[in-house]
């Protein structure tokens, strides 16, 4: 069944040609590391810590949840970018099978969501190395940090996929680690600890102390703290072989999740009580190596952490760049910042640290009011990207034959329909916590308005008759 094309759709660049010009210069190496480092950053290593204290051991239960939801959504945007690669991922499958109005508002909230989260990163980074070396303001590390990744991103596409590499190397050696003493430690292997058994898990409260209201709450730690597993389908369409990078990327993402996420919970609960302070700070990986009489434990973490925040720094300039000279190429945003330079978009890189730099100028001009509001309205953008996966997934596999994709979603259509129920179900758990709520408002303000934006500029485009480059 082939749609009948609408001004809008009519309108639209032949498939691929948005990317044309790139270069191709990840290899197989850099993508499998980028997809293997992109599940561990700091909102495991630290983040996790709020949902531990509101769950208690019930947590292991809350990353099970979550991580089978990432895990569906993965699967969807994997047969999407599997079948059609694009450095616009999800943006330009909502384009296609949507309509531009749905590639606009995804796209831009998406690059809004990675500009922002570059800001946060280069904060949180530059307040770790202050703690080093007091003497240096923490300004003049974000503006290292910031010039640094700026320069490497501005050079060459293999800049990036190194950095990620070895970033994404030491991440995975640090919690591989971490979960061989753990396991030791559990099963009384370790020497001078004896075993814990099951009394972190079944005292302290039993193991759902907070009830039905904290094991939500633990919930919605658990799904922000997955953030970042987009930016591989990003990458995937400018290496060496697209359709295998992604196919190879997806179909890892199971024993990811269950291993680094639910794995490391588990050993954290069982190993230190769950009221335990020391989880919310300085950490649960922390509070575990202190127990266990690790020397250096905090400082330790604090390199690990500090690569994870470079590290996603890193991937948020890489993948905003590449978003928003897609969106540009599509004919969704001012032309010339779409002009590429050796196979980089350059200015859109540019435009994309800008953003980030101005975010971290209003965390300090009005850290309680602008920088405030920017962040609310991207504490749920990650939701909306997966909704949009969602529908763009269900309409894209109805018109396509199942036989000519790489990767299938599994039990089409259900589980797509189960993601999706489970989506929503969660933004509406949202609305239960006054601070989620605030979140929820804000960024559904920001989606409004980009939405209605976006159809504005496709009707005109579309009356207008003038096709988008």
């Amino acid at each position: 069944m082939t749609r009948t094309p609408t001004p809008e759709t009519a309108a639209a660049p032949r498939p691929g040609t948005e990317d044309a010009g790139l270069a191709h210069g990840l290899k197989q190496r850099h993508l499998s590391m980028i997809a293997l480092g992109g599940v561990i950053g700091a909102g495991l290593f630290v983040g996790s810590g709020a949902g531990i204290a509101a769950a208690g051991p019930a947590v292991v239960l809350a990353f099970a949840a979550s991580g089978l939801l990432v895990m569906l959504v993965m699967r969807m945007l994997g047969e999407m970018s599997a079948a059609r690669p694009a450095s616009g991922s999800f943006s330009v499958h909502a384009d296609r099978e949507i309509g531009p109005w749905a590639g606009f508002t995804v796209g831009w909230l998406f690059w809004v969501l990675l500009c922002v989260g570059v800001a946060v990163e280069a904060i949180g980074a530059a307040g770790i190395v202050s703690g080093w070396l007091p003497g240096v303001p923490s300004w003049a590390w974000v503006a290292v940090f910031m010039a640094f990744f700026c320069l490497t991103n501005l050079a060459a596409v293999r800049n990036f996929g190194e950095f990620e590499f070895w970033f994404a190397a030491v991440k995975v050696l640090a919690i591989t680690a971490f979960l061989v003493i753990g396991v030791l430690a559990v099963c009384g292997l370790l020497p001078g600890t004896p075993a814990p058994g099951l009394s972190n898990l079944t005292g302290h409260g039993g193991f759902l102390p907070g009830g039905a209201s904290g094991l939500i709450t633990g919930l919605l730690a658990s799904v922000f703290a997955y953030g970042g597993l987009e930016t591989v389908t990003i990458a995937a369409a400018e290496s060496e072989d697209p359709r295998r990078s992604v196919a190879i990327a997806v179909r890892t993402a199971m024993w990811r999740i269950a291993l680094f996420y639910v794995g490391s919970m588990a050993v954290i609960v069982t190993l230190v009580p769950w009221d335990d302070p020391a989880v919310v700070k300085p950490g649960p990986y922390v509070a575990v190596l202190d127990a266990l009489g690790i020397p250096g434990a905090a400082q330790l973490m604090n390199v690990v952490v500090l690569i994870a925040l470079l590290s996603a720094m890193n991937a948020n300039i890489y993948g905003s760049s590449r978003m928003a000279h897609s969106l540009i190429a599509r004919g969704h945003g001012p032309r010339p910042l779409a002009r590429l330079s050796g196979g980089v978009p350059r200015r859109a890189v540019l435009a994309s640290c800008g953003f980030g730099f101005l975010a971290v100028l209003l965390s300090y001009w009005w850290p309680e009011t602008v920088f405030s509001w920017l962040l609310n309205m991207v504490g749920a953008a990650v939701l909306v990207v997966w909704a949009f996966i969602c529908v763009a997934q269900l309409r894209m596999r109805r018109r396509s034959p199942a036989a000519e994709l790489p990767v299938r979603m599994w039990a089409f259509p259900y589980l797509t329909y189960l993601a999706l129920a489970a989506i929503l179900a969660v933004l509406v758990l949202m609305t239960l916590d006054s601070a989620n709520r605030v979140q929820l408002y804000f960024t559904a303000g920001l989606t409004l308005v980009l939405a209605v934006a976006g159809a504005l500029r496709s009707r005109g485009a579309g009356t207008a008759g003038t096709p988008r480059p």
